[in-house]
């Protein structure tokens, strides 16, 4: 394990706390995520810092940021871009104009308000780091990653993300409103800042990540594990042989991207931590933010206010540790 790397990752971190306030545990999700060259949801209420965690990131990383703000009337080429006609020493010629999603970091604000065929335009982008327009394939840069935000409220006049597109999100975070403490630290932040240049950030080179990730991919799972974070998701397919309530709650489980997800981001967990090796600890840390997203609650769950963490805690006490 190199610990530059290490030094450079907890360093972007603390500067990303320093900046969002009270909002730790989504400062490490976002850090597990990038690690894991994978896309984010992140929903949450209106001021819970949801932008400004992806500003400062794209801040400290110098990483271009494209913003995409979702709208009813967006088009699909507002977001990859489109060719036009141009003027070449008097002579008219096809030219393609990059859109938005060509940036380091993107930015896909309130992604639900789009409908559909917009928010389709990610799917190629998110999967395979590409964008195909008017039959030519442009490739993407080497940092790219999606991260998208909603709103669990106001629902009115959006258009739910369908399950092929919430499958490609390697994480979806739930952004929470901080406590006491913390909303007086915002206050006071909030105030040094009025009148004041942006304050000043250190940067790490976007190497320090691809290295991490080299590490990372590298790093080996004991055959247990793997067999636990298996058998997780396994339970989400089949959960009348765990429980009552698990089969009563569950219409849907998990694909196996869920377990591509999870011995992925284990591993990112295991180095964050500093080890070189995955415990069990590690599939539990990170498996609501890779689970949650993934699970069709039941009408029934739904009307008891079963929430998909629920679903995950009861999960987690049914499956035995290898």
């Amino acid at each position: 394990m190199s610990s530059e790397q290490h030094s450079a990752i907890h360093s972007m971190m603390a500067q990303m706390s320093r900046s969002v306030i009270g909002q730790e545990e989504v400062v490490k999700t976002l850090t597990l995520a990038l690690l894991c060259n994978g896309n984010v949801l992140l929903e949450g209420l209106p001021g819970t810092a949801k932008t400004r965690s992806i500003k400062t990131l794209s801040q400290v990383l110098q990483a271009k940021l494209g913003r995409i703000q979702f709208t009813p009337d967006l088009l699909p080429s507002d977001v990859t871009g489109n060719e036009i006609y141009q003027d070449n020493q008097g002579k008219s010629e096809l030219s393609f104009q990059p859109g938005p999603i060509f940036s380091e970091l993107v930015l896909a604000d309130e992604i639900n308000r789009a409908p559909a065929k917009v928010q389709s335009a990610l799917l190629e982008a998110m999967e395979e780091r590409q964008v195909t327009v008017a039959g030519k394939t442009y490739t993407l840069p080497p940092l790219f990653m999606v991260l998208a935000t909603q709103n669990p409220i106001e629902q009115e006049g959006t258009y739910p993300l369908p399950e092929a597109q919430m499958d490609r999100f390697l994480m979806k975070i739930r952004v929470d409103y901080p406590d006491t403490d913390a909303e007086l630290e915002i206050v006071h932040l909030l105030q040094a800042e009025e009148g004041q240049a942006q304050a000043s950030l250190d940067m790490i080179g976007q190497d320090n990540i691809f290295t991490a990730r080299e590490h990372i991919q590298n790093m080996q799972i004991a055959p247990a594990v793997e067999q636990y974070l298996v058998d997780l998701v396994m339970a989400t397919r089949n959960p009348g042989a765990l429980s009552d309530d698990l089969a009563h709650w569950i219409t849907t489980g998990s694909s196996p991207r869920a377990s591509i997800a999870l011995h992925r981001t284990c591993r990112a967990n295991a180095w964050l931590e500093g080890r070189d090796h995955v415990l069990p600890q590690d599939v539990q840390a990170v498996l609501h933010a890779i689970m949650r997203h993934r699970l069709i609650l039941s009408y029934d769950a739904l009307a008891d206010n079963i929430s998909p963490d629920q679903v995950i805690d009861e999960i987690l006490r049914q499956v035995a540790v290898a």
